[in-house]
């Protein structure tokens, strides 16, 4: 989500070739989702798809990460998303879990087509944590096009504190080799458990 998308604008473009994968990435994505026998699809991403992340470093409103705060039909970065969540489903490809970062907290999204504008998708879980050894930040909006929930989530109230001052996170992931079973666990990082959240193989929703 660095190394192919264009450059960061206001995001509200009805058209975006470039988009925040890349074509030809998106195009390999959307390849190896459908030849996968796998009973997880873990698709390890840059930035999360529904927290609104901004660049304002040229004093402009320009998107940092995919969404960007209009809850309507996907613009921008979204379209890509929406083109890819669209796929997943139509081809049938199940057990796909989103882990994402880049946000200096860490928390936990579902994503629901009921509660969402663009609803062509199965629902689907995002789990966020990290960096670690970097300030963290507080929780940021969420945009509704793909109907994301915030589950859990532990973030600071002021902006960049420093490492030495707490909410430094990881996660982490098992799978159960004879159930199958994904287990989740956002941790602190001394190790403490925060969140856990086990999801079972072939249960669209869960």
């Amino acid at each position: 989500m660095r190394t192919y998308r264009g450059a960061n604008s206001p995001g509200d473009q009805a058209v975006d070739p470039q988009g925040i994968l890349g074509r030809e990435q998106l195009d390999w994505l959307k390849r190896e989702l459908a030849r996968s026998r796998a009973v997880w699809k873990v698709i390890a991403a840059d930035m999360p798809i529904g927290m609104v992340v901004l660049d304002t470093t040229e004093g402009t409103r320009n998107v940092e990460a995919v969404a960007q705060g209009d809850p309507g039909a996907p613009l921008g970065r979204e379209l890509q998303i929406a083109e890819l969540l669209r796929f997943i489903k139509h081809r049938r490809i199940t057990g796909t879990v989103w882990l994402t970062a880049d946000v200096h907290h860490t928390s936990v999204q579902h994503y629901q087509p009921a509660r969402a504008a663009f609803d062509d998708f199965e629902p689907f879980w995002e789990f966020v944590s990290g960096p670690l050894n970097a300030g963290a930040f507080p929780a940021v909006e969420l945009d509704a096009t793909f109907g994301p929930e915030r589950v859990w989530v532990k973030a600071p109230s002021a902006s960049n504190v420093s490492p030495a001052g707490g909410h430094q996170f990881f996660g982490e992931v098992d799978i159960d080799g004879d159930s199958g079973e994904l287990t989740v666990r956002l941790r602190e990082q001394d190790g403490s458990v925060l969140f856990t959240k086990t999801l079972h193989p072939g249960r669209v929703g869960q």
